[in-house]
């Protein structure tokens, strides 16, 4: 399994971006998705994640009400808008996918609770 994940640039603050990641192989359907991001000196952190089916989708707290995470299954791709992007939304930004594909609010946030990364895609936030 291969994610690549793409959408990245630079763009000024209040600007947006959609990021997409797409998936090799016959059951991306089956899989949980999630992203996170990792600015320079700080951890990863989960950004948004979503079922299988889509019907659950969840968001850290810093990002509720400017990204939308979705999800098209017959394009094997995952997307995360970015809107009103800010300084801090900076980082290089990470697909990943979870063979199980039921998720709650707890294990969504878990990066040991994916099984497959992709390589990241760089935001860069500036004016």
């Amino acid at each position: 399994v291969q994610l690549q994940a793409s959408g990245g640039g630079l763009v000024q603050p209040g600007t947006s971006l959609r990021l997409s990641c797409t998936v090799s192989g016959h059951t991306f359907s089956s899989y949980a998705m999630g992203w996170f991001r990792q600015a320079p000196g700080k951890e990863r952190e989960f950004v948004a994640g979503i079922s299988w089916n889509g019907g659950s989708s969840y968001y850290a707290d810093s990002v509720k009400g400017r990204f939308t995470i979705f999800r098209d299954n017959a394009k094997n791709t995952v997307y995360l808008q970015t809107n009103s992007l800010k300084p801090e939304d900076m980082a290089v930004y990470y697909c990943a996918a979870d063979r199980y594909g039921v998720v709650d609010e707890v294990s969504v946030a878990r990066p040991d609770e994916y099984d497959y990364w992709g390589q990241g895609t760089q935001v860069t936030v500036s004016s």
